[in-house]
C-alpha cells in the first residue's frame, strides 16, 4: 500500500493532511505577502493605526478562509462548529458587552476621524494632545505630561472638543481703561499692536470695539484669530504687548473704585 492512502483516522488520508497543511502555508505565505504590499503601498496614505487594523484584518481573513476551505478534507462537520461557536458567541457577547462596543466604537472613530493624531482636544473633562487612537481606547497626553487611556465608547458617544480641528482659532480680551483716557487713541494702540503680530491672521481683520461701560472702566473688547497650532503662545505675548504699549503711551489700566460721600456736620446733627 502506497504511504500517501494510508489512513490517518477515519477515512483522513496521510495525502489529505499533506494537502490541508501545504494549504495553510500557502495561506500564511500568501497573506505576509498581501500584508507587506499593502504597507508598502499605504504607508504614506492612511495613519499608522489605521493601517495597523486593515493589515490584521486581512492577514487573518486569509488564514480563517484557508482554514474553512480544507476542513471539509479533515472531514470535519462545519455546521455543528457553526452552531457550537454560535451559541459561544452568543454567551461571549453577553458576558463582553463593553468590549465589542469599545472595539465598533474604535473602528468608527478610524472611518468618521473626529480626531487625528496630535490634535488638542478636551474629551469628558480631560484635555491634552491625541497619542494613539487604538482598537479598544483612545491615549491622550495632558498639558501636564500624563497619559490618560479613555475607552472608545465613551470617545464616540461624548462631546469632543477639538481645539485644532480647524485651521485657525478665535481669541479675545477685555481690556478696562480709566473714564478719563482717550477711547480712540487706546484703540488705535491696541490695533497697532495686534496687526504687527506676525501670526495674527489678516483675513478675518481683528476687531476692536468699546463692549461696555463698567463701574470701574470703559471695557474695550479685542477679538483675533491665529493658527491653531499657534494659539497659545500668541494670546499670551500679545496680552503682554499690549499691557506695555498702553502704559507707554499713559493709558493705565485702573483698578476697582468706589465713590464715598460723607455727611457734613450739620447733616449729622440733624
Amino acid at each position: 500500500m502506497d504511504l500517501l492512502d494510508l489512513r490517518v483516522y477515519g477515512d483522513v488520508t496521510v495525502a489529505d493532511v499533506l494537502i490541508v497543511v501545504a494549504v495553510i502555508l500557502f495561506a500564511v505565505i500568501l497573506a505576509k505577502v498581501v500584508t507587506l504590499n499593502l504597507r508598502r503601498a499605504l504607508a504614506d496614505k492612511i495613519k499608522r493605526d489605521q493601517l495597523e487594523l486593515l493589515t490584521k484584518i486581512v492577514y487573518w481573513s486569509i488564514v480563517v478562509i484557508a482554514l474553512i476551505s480544507v476542513a471539509p478534507i479533515l472531514g470535519l462537520n462545519l455546521s455543528g462548529l457553526l452552531v457550537a461557536g454560535g451559541v459561544a458567541g452568543i454567551v461571549i457577547g453577553f458576558a463582553s458587552q463593553s468590549v465589542v462596543s469599545n472595539l465598533v466604537s474604535g473602528l468608527f472613530l478610524m472611518i468618521e476621524k473626529p480626531v487625528r493624531l496630535g490634535d488638542q482636544v478636551e474629551i469628558e473633562g480631560i484635555s491634552g494632545f491625541i497619542e494613539d487612537i487604538r482598537i479598544m481606547s483612545t491615549i491622550v497626553r495632558t498639558y501636564d505630561g500624563l497619559y490618560v487611556r479613555i475607552p472608545n465608547e465613551r470617545v464616540f458617544t461624548s462631546n469632543i472638543v477639538n481645539y485644532t480641528g480647524n485651521v485657525a482659532r478665535r481669541f479675545e480680551y477685555r481690556i478696562g481703561i480709566k473714564y478719563n483716557d482717550d477711547v480712540d487713541k487706546a484703540m488705535e494702540i491696541i490695533r497697532e499692536v495686534v496687526e504687527k503680530h506676525p501670526f495674527v491672521l489678516k483675513h478675518p481683520k481683528p476687531d476692536v470695539f468699546v463692549e461696555d461701560l463698567g463701574d470701574n472702566a470703559v471695557i474695550l473688547s479685542v477679538r483675533m484669530w491665529a493658527p491653531a497650532t499657534e494659539w497659545f503662545g500668541v494670546r499670551m505675548e500679545l496680552l503682554r504687548d499690549i499691557k506695555k504699549k498702553l502704559e507707554e503711551n499713559g493709558i493705565e489700566i485702573p483698578f476697582p473704585q468706589r465713590v464715598v460721600w460723607f455727611a457734613n456736620e450739620l447733616e449729622l446733627k440733624k
